[in-house]
């Protein structure tokens, strides 16, 4: 037994109170956590523990004087739980100070009140514990194509692993390039693609979800152009436009023409009559969508724009949707006249596709993100500025049209996933980033362009160094952009910091109205090292203004209830007689027979517009439709609205009290006149082919509309 143990043993003796026989061995105080300077070293914080224990002045120990016996090792200093009241934290380590010594013991707070050493300054580089034992993030970007160069320095950035050629193994998130099919092997972890997300942003399906709910929201959802479907309502479209112009021979409206599957503006073109349409081709019909031609657009420096938003929908169940607060704009490069016969092809001044314009030659690469033919969606925020324009409230409108759209493509897309990962069966969860193109109006106004499922990600572009030769150089644009939308998803989707809202999901969110704060950041999973989140969650945070939208979302549940055979899309009649006697909706008047007409005439009228159906039956739009039907049947003196959602009670109660554990319903919204409507004196319109059933009852309360009126020219 060396000298120094008998000296500390001795001053362990003396330190022991006249209470050490009821088990006190020190008495503890809180005091200030005070962090340990970074450049004090490893071994000046081991001997301020080692201190700390024995209450004696620090030493430097040598080798020889390394180990301690059991007891000294075992002893532990018991703290009164009355002393804990007051004290503070880091992290998850308590900082207390022993009385009479002015030494600083950290540790960790167990449940016992017993205190749990800091090990991990023990480690030979001084790491936290946490980051010694947790395990990199595998990501496979086998399949991620087009977004591969972002992606790699998004996982370098997070210090993840990427296994580039795939594993043999399970990875933690999987990211795709296309469609959530790129891999049919995956049975766990995260994919970057939803089922059937590709299928629902085609032009023509974008425009039925939208359409269907403009019937029950026609004020919330005017930020979407007036739409027909090719070649399908080709004779109502040339009806509408001939009596339009019988009634008023000065009006020469321009519609835009877009191919159903077209993408980078191909196919794209501008007509004054429908007698111009391009719909056959040979023998071949085309399917397009052609919509009213927005002709008095936001423009800077004379020239027309358009904004790229990225949009990540988290999950489909709860609803959760980030908006990225940085997107690009993208310019056309001829100066902007308003359509005529002459310029209706000039896509350079017309369409602001960047495929088309950089073809240009006076599309302007630019170092800046304030210059150029492409730049970031915050200097021309600033430039608005500038001109007195609210930017805040150019947000929060942006912000509503993004949320509604979602809502509006939620139901389908919960069809396609329980399609492809049906209840009970192993499959992995899915996240999607969404490119929202918005064109702004003279009055400010945001109007929906498109919804890309595949939003380039490249951050470099194509550039001709010498005469007939190309090399791909960086876009400091796209790479500032770009490379921090998907580090910070990668950041969400961590699986380790991944954690559910327990207050959004009980529908608890306490926010009124769309607030754009100022350098507002999101809180959840930093890493120190890196910026702060650059998307902003705006659902399920603002769930209580827009929870009233999701009626469609409601039939859908029961439209998937009574599916039947997993893995199917279409209701089978049985499935719909079932609905039909469920809910207790059939009557003398409306017999078991009516029923079977209803589903044959719907389906097969459903069949004909959709050719490429890959199964018979009625799918959701056909069922929402007849849904529709059934609510005008049975409560013919309400509004639309009111119908369905009557209906819709009616249903869910019956559903409930069968067993069925249903899910929270949104707050019933109540109706009011809309008074801003009422003196507004709009010029003539299109009507849309969706029937628009308006009532002056039935206007919703808007807590959002935008409000600007003046038009702004910079």
């Amino acid at each position: 037994m060396s000298e120094h143990y008998e000296k500390v043993k001795v001053q362990l003796e003396q330190m022991k109170s006249p209470a050490e026989e009821t088990g006190a061995e020190a008495e503890v105080a809180p005091a200030p956590a005070l962090p340990v300077p970074a450049s004090v070293p490893a071994s000046a914080r081991s001997a301020r523990r080692e201190s700390s224990r024995t209450s004696i002045q620090p030493r430097t120990r040598s080798k020889s004087r390394s180990k301690a016996s059991s007891r000294d090792r075992n002893a532990n200093v018991k703290q009164d739980p009355d002393k804990w009241k007051g004290s503070s934290r880091v992290g998850s380590d308590q900082m207390l100070q022993i009385k009479g010594t002015g030494k600083i013991l950290q540790g960790k707070a167990e449940t016992n009140g017993s205190r749990e050493e800091d090990k991990a300054a023990i480690g030979k580089e001084g790491g936290s514990k946490a980051a010694q034992k947790r395990r990199a993030v595998t990501v496979d970007t086998s399949k991620a194509k087009t977004s591969l160069e972002a992606l790699k320095l998004s996982i370098k950035q997070l210090k993840w692993k990427e296994f580039p050629v795939g594993r043999r193994s399970a990875c933690d998130i999987y990211w795709h390039g296309v469609s959530f099919h790129d891999n049919e092997n995956i049975v766990s972890g995260q994919v970057n693609k939803f089922p059937g997300m590709i299928e629902m942003l085609r032009k023509i399906n974008l425009s039925r979800a939208v359409r269907t709910i403009q019937e029950l929201f026609p004020e919330e959802y005017n930020f979407y152009p007036r739409s027909w479907i090719l070649p399908e309502e080709y004779q109502l479209f040339s009806t509408q436009i001939r009596l339009l112009k019988d009634n008023d021979s000065t009006l020469k409206p321009t519609f835009i023409v877009k191919p159903d599957s077209g993408s980078q503006g191909d196919g794209i073109y501008l007509i004054r009559d429908p007698a111009d349409l391009r719909v056959f081709s040979g023998s071949q019909v085309k399917q397009a969508v052609v919509q009213e031609y927005i002709q008095k657009p936001l423009l800077i420096d004379k020239l027309k724009f358009d904004i790229r938003l990225y949009v990540l929908v988290r999950s489909l169940e709860p609803l959760e949707i980030y908006i990225a607060k940085e997107g690009l704009s993208r310019f056309c490069t001829e100066p902007y006249q308003e359509p005529c016969q002459k310029n209706l092809n000039h896509v350079f001044m017309h369409l602001t596709n960047y495929s088309l314009n950089i073809h240009s030659g006076n599309f302007v690469h630019s170092d800046s993100c304030n210059t150029g033919s492409k730049r970031t969606f915050s200097s021309v925020l600033y430039r608005l500025a500038s001109k007195g324009v609210d930017i805040k409230k150019v947000w929060s409108d942006i912000i509503a049209l993004v949320i509604k759209t979602v809502i509006a493509l939620v139901p389908e897309l919960k069809v396609y996933y329980q399609a492809d990962i049906p209840p009970g069966k192993p499959g992995p969860t899915c996240f999607q980033i969404l490119g929202f193109d918005i064109l702004l109006m003279k009055n400010l106004k945001p109007i929906l362009l498109e919804v890309n499922a595949n939003p380039s990600m490249r951050i470099e572009h194509e550039q001709e160094v010498s005469p007939g030769v190309f090399e791909y150089v960086p876009s400091p644009v796209d790479e500032e952009v770009k490379v921090g939308v998907i580090r910070d998803t990668l950041r969400l989707m961590d699986p380790v910091q991944r954690k559910p809202h327990i207050s959004n999901l009980l529908g608890e969110a306490s926010e009124e109205a769309i607030v754009v704060e100022a350098g507002s950041d999101e809180k959840a999973g930093l890493v120190e090292s890196l910026p702060s989140l650059c998307l902003k969650q705006v659902f399920p945070k603002y769930m209580k203004q827009f929870n009233y939208l999701r009626i469609v979302e409601r039939i859908a549940d029961i439209f998937l209830r009574f599916l039947g055979v997993k893995g199917t899309m279409k209701l089978g009649p049985t499935g719909f007689r079932t609905f039909i006697r469920n809910c207790k909706l059939s009557n003398s008047s409306f017999t078991m027979a009516s029923v079977d007409i209803l589903y044959i005439d719907i389906t097969r009228r459903w069949a004909g517009m959709v050719p490429d159906s890959r199964e018979a039956g009625m799918g959701l739009q056909a069922f929402v439709e007849a849904f529709f039907y059934l609510a005008a049947r049975r409560f013919k003196a309400l509004p639309l609205r009111e119908q369905v959602l009557s209906l819709l009670e009616l249903c869910e109660s019956a559903l409930e009290g069968q067993g069925h554990v249903e899910r929270s319903r949104p707050q019933k919204q109540v109706s009011s006149l809309n008074p801003a409507s009422a003196h507004s004196t709009a010029p003539p319109t299109l009507s849309s082919p969706a029937p628009t059933r308006r009532h002056q009852d039935d206007q919703a309360d808007q807590t959002l509309r935008p409000s600007v009126k003046a038009n702004v020219e910079c």
